[in-house]
């Protein structure tokens, strides 16, 4: 890493010692080595720093920002805006004009220029008044909602709120390690809540009503809760951290140049308790086996919205629905058609099932998706295959991954609620090659 807190001299202490052999020293250098040569091998060129940033790294970044987004509610089909009809908007919450592409710890990147939500809006609506409302005034938010044909607001966290690392003024413990100017400091789990800050939350339920053309954009890297103010507003876009072109790929979703297509990697649930609990005071900490959709599924709770969610501008059917077992997989195949009268994606999903297991096992896991495009009318067969090697549990009394030769559930469909899939069975019997 950037800096050496556990090895360096001391390990060199633990082999003189003889704590630590040299072999492991060995052993872990050649681990460094193999995948330093492999990736030399996988691909000599010389790159210049010209390409940091380039005209087809910015194309990509707004690529994958638009590809991301994920419309969670869509009430009386508000979204997309109308670019003519739309004559005022008001963007309410302060993340609204903040460049905010998630962490300033490890991960953190720092592009030429980041788009922000405001002024990705204000160039796509460019016929359009664009008003912004950091949302702290609650009577002027309130006031201007009356006022404006449409309101979005943005709402969610920064890298203060989720990220490793949090600037923090009163740290008086400047870090020798990584240079002058720098400051470690404790933060960013979201110890109170795991849902909005209270402000955002108030903002939403008491200015939200009063526009019926208004829509909740969410920035952050993780589940954020919804169920206390999802049903004060129209619609919900997820936009995760959208990178340095996401104002520009929010715009271009709330406005219909870009179909949402994304999906929810992460189940959102109707309470905070039917996840696993954390005491911020313990030192030592347990987690059992089963968390997010398959913890909820085991215990028969329904989500607020299901693993694998997304709405579209458009609609699709999935039908015709075959499952077998061939070529050591489990294969499920379908007819998806878009009937609806918009270009759009959808991302069709495959899931196993374990009802039969004399182990305990989920009730069904995730074991592959595709997306796929489809232009209005159009339909196409989507094949997903499971290696077989993907249904096996761990043994811990033979430490191995064991097959069972039982029937299989095995569903296809777009998200992980039953009413979203269709379900058959396939048996794996001793023919199969554990």
């Amino acid at each position: 890493m950037c800096h050496t807190k556990y090895f360096g001299e001391k390990l060199i202490e633990a082999v003189k010692n003889g704590q630590v052999s040299e072999e492991t020293i060995n052993k872990a250098a050649l681990r460094i080595v193999r995948t330093l040569l492999a990736f030399t091998e996988a691909d000599s060129k010389e790159y210049s720093k010209d390409l940091i940033g380039c005209k087809e790294h910015i194309n990509l970044a707004l690529e994958a920002a638009e590809k991301s987004m994920t419309l969670l509610k869509n009430d009386q089909n508000v979204l997309p805006f109308s670019k003519e009809k739309t004559k005022r908007i008001a963007v309410i919450g302060k993340l609204g004009n903040q460049e905010n592409i998630g962490d300033h710890g490890s991960s953190r990147v720092f592009p030429e220029y980041v788009v922000t939500p405001l002024e990705g809006i204000k160039r796509i609506a460019v016929n359009s008044e664009v008003i912004f409302n950091d949302g702290q005034d609650l009577l002027k938010a309130k006031e201007l909602a009356k006022t404006v044909d449409a309101v979005i607001f943005v709402v969610g966290y920064n890298h203060d709120d989720e990220g490793e690392f949090i600037e923090n003024a009163d740290d008086t413990n400047t870090s020798q390690i990584i240079g002058e100017g720098h400051r470690f400091a404790a933060g960013g789990d979201r110890k109170g809540s795991l849902g909005l800050k209270r402000d955002e939350i108030k903002l939403i339920k008491e200015v939200g009503p009063l526009n019926k053309n208004s829509v909740v954009v969410l920035i952050g890297g993780s589940m954020i809760m919804i169920e206390e103010w999802k049903n004060d507003v129209s619609a919900i876009l997820m936009a995760y951290y959208p990178g340095m072109e996401g104002g520009t790929a929010i715009a271009k979703t709330l406005f219909g140049d870009v179909n949402p297509g994304g999906k929810l990697p992460f189940v959102i649930p109707a309470h905070e308790s039917d996840l696993p609990q954390t005491d911020w005071e313990a030192t030592e900490i347990t987690y059992e086996y089963y968390h997010g959709y398959a913890k909820l599924e085991k215990e028969g709770k329904s989500p607020s919205l299901p693993f694998g969610f997304g709405l579209s501008y458009t609609t699709f059917s999935i039908s015709n629905a075959r499952f077998e077992v061939r070529n050591n997989q489990i294969i499920a195949s379908c007819e998806v058609e878009n009937t609806g009268n918009r270009e759009g994606d959808e991302v069709v999903q495959m899931y196993i099932g374990f009802s039969q297991s004399k182990v305990d096992r989920p009730v069904k896991v995730l074991r592959g998706f595709e997306r796929v495009s489809l232009k209005p009318g159009e339909k196409k067969v989507v094949s997903i295959a499971c290696p077989i090697e993907k249904i096996k549990w761990f043994n811990p009394d033979t430490n191995k991954w064991e097959l069972e030769m039982m029937d299989y559930e095995v569903y296809i469909g777009n998200s992980s609620d039953s009413k979203d899939l269709i379900a058959g069975k396939v048996s794996i019997g001793s023919h199969v090659n554990s």
